[in-house]
């Protein structure tokens, strides 16, 4: 399953198959997404492709707005290299943009719709941006980061019917009027080479400025073709828009469900009630989002549930689920699929892939099981716990820390315009992670803890998930999370941030006894504050926000 010992071989230049056997275009296409659409398109022209409210468009009618957004694009001077930003929630015009922009040769660049007017014009003016898509919700916001970022931008609106009509137009031309000027019959710009960039995204940059991580059409093909494989997706999925599509290319899923002539429900608003109707309403056979998601679901009001028949299965990243929560999926009919992996990755590279064996187990068991960020995807080639310093991996066995490195197909190109930060990722030919982590006997990797979360009290390292797994066990907690709490005589003690249920209460002393039952005493919380948690645009919870209460208290 890793390569660290993998050898590569070079073909001589004599013998049998050193000529006349040369790359033509017969032979050899660049991998680029923008085929999946093509070919779904031609094939299955009259397939819902995209549902938004009471909108339904086709195959054959998606096709034509993608490449009438390229040819207009083209017109207005955009082409090969050129930065489009797109600031926009989970609507169609998103998905649009994911083959629109790079049908012309541009390079998609989709802005986390939390960020502020700083952080916005820090985005468009280092990566150049020469079109801004923006819906007119945050139409306000942006004009401000236009105003800080001092660059001449092509700014276009989307006013969407299904918006909170809200906000303001900033641009020179609304979204519809936009395509009208385009060509239905446009011929897009397929890349020359594959290696060629497709998206921009950024980190989230909790410390700084954040980093401009390069995807390119090799890695976006892959990383969809993956998505099928580990989730043994079938021809013709609803696929629910959960996750934000600005973060990490959704997943790549806007090519994934493409790929499979699936639907994609839009879904600007998520919440228990929207959710559950979407199961209900449109048929969703998949979605993915972070744990909240989850908890939206599992503690969802009996005045937003709806019944649905069909079998819905979930993917979910970031932090390892509470078994408690995945048992509560189970019951509900939802299949939950965990993996793992950063914006570096193109999203996800990693699956706890099922083994059939598993079923056996009791329900807690399988649980520990399913929490675990697994094995490689198909095509990540390498997948290691390192020791760091001499670049080693770690033993198997399921105790030893070391960082997650990782190799292969869907690692990013490297960070726009930092060549210092881009070597450091890529030490010693290894993408380095920054995630502490265990090799399991079998393979399995599971995730201790982001190296700087790691909390050092008098000498012993406390996995601050173990201690949020703690926890999550206790049925009056909602959300946990646990940062270390400088101390005197410890150094560092676990502080944890805790939201209670709806109608719960429990008292600090009784979450620290409860802790203690499950833990070794010294890793049990010294500190409980109780309050809501603060959350990234994607669902994760912020706990560099966290450590700076933790050190005021």
């Amino acid at each position: 399953m890793t390569s660290t010992n993998q050898r590569w071989s070079v073909h001589p230049d004599h013998g049998p198959y050193a000529s006349g056997l040369d790359k033509n275009a017969a032979n050899f296409a660049p991998l680029t997404p923008l085929s999946f659409l093509a070919r779904t398109a031609a094939v299955y022209p009259e397939r819902t492709a995209v549902v938004h409210g009471g909108m339904k468009r086709s195959y054959r009618e998606l096709a034509a707005r993608c490449r009438r957004l390229a040819s207009a694009l083209e017109r207005r001077g955009i082409g090969p290299g050129d930065t489009v930003a797109a600031m926009l929630p989970n609507t169609p015009a998103m998905v649009e943009a994911h083959y629109g922009v790079p049908m012309c040769g541009a390079v998609l660049n989709t802005l986390n719709t939390r960020l502020d007017a700083a952080a916005l014009a820090f985005i468009l003016d280092h990566g150049e941006a020469r079109a801004l898509v923006v819906d007119t919700e945050f139409g306000p916001l942006m004009r401000e980061a236009l105003r800080l970022a001092g660059r001449k931008i092509l700014v276009i609106d989307v006013d969407d019917p299904e918006g909170p009509g809200l906000g303001e137009r900033i641009g020179e031309i609304e979204y519809e009027e936009f395509l009208a000027e385009g060509d239905p019959a446009f011929t897009p710009l397929y890349p020359a080479d594959e290696w060629q960039a497709i998206a921009l995204n950024y980190t989230s940059g909790t410390t700084g400025n954040p980093k401009g991580v390069v995807y390119h059409h090799r890695g976006a093909h892959l990383n969809a073709v993956g998505n099928v494989l580990v989730w043994n997706m079938p021809q013709f999925p609803v696929y629910l828009w959960t996750l934000p599509m600005f973060h990490c290319n959704g997943w790549c899923f806007p090519w994934t469900v493409v790929l499979q002539a699936g639907t994609q429900v839009c879904l600007r608003r998520v919440a228990s009630e929207t959710i559950f109707a979407a199961l209900a309403e449109h048929g969703v056979t998949h979605l993915c989002g972070a744990p909240i998601v989850m908890s939206m679901i599992v503690n969802a009001p009996e005045s937003a549930r709806r019944p649905f028949a069909q079998k819905v299965r979930m993917m979910t990243a970031a932090s390892a689920p509470p078994a408690a929560v995945l048992e509560k999926m189970e019951r509900l009919g939802i299949e939950v699929t965990h993996v793992y992996g950063l914006t570096e990755v193109y999203g996800p590279a990693t699956v706890c892939a099922w083994q059939e064996e598993w079923a056996a187990l009791d329900p807690d068991a399988r649980s520990k099981k399913l929490a675990r960020q697994g094995v490689p995807y198909p095509v990540l080639e390498g997948l290691e716990v390192m020791d760091p310093a001499t670049m080693t991996p770690v033993p198997r066995d399921g105790a030893t820390l070391g960082e997650i490195m990782m190799r292969g197909h869907d690692v990013m190109k490297g960070y726009l315009k930092n060549p210092s930060a881009t070597e450091e990722a890529f030490r010693g030919g290894w993408f380095h992670t920054g995630d502490l982590a265990v090799m399991h006997p079998d393979g399995y990797v599971e995730i201790k803890d982001r190296s700087k979360d790691i909390i050092i009290s008098g000498g012993e390292n406390i996995s601050s998930i173990e201690v949020e797994g703690a926890l999550y066990r206790h049925p009056a907690v909602l959300e946990a999370a646990v940062v270390a709490r400088p101390d005197e005589k410890w150094g560092e003690t676990p502080c944890a941030f805790v939201t209670l249920k709806e109608g719960a209460e429990v008292s600090e002393q009784e979450l620290i006894e409860h802790c203690r039952r499950e833990l070794a005493h010294f890793k049990a919380p010294k500190t409980i504050v109780f309050g809501p948690l603060p959350k990234t645009s994607t669902g994760k919870i912020q706990k560099f926000a966290l450590r700076e209460q933790a050190k005021k208290l």
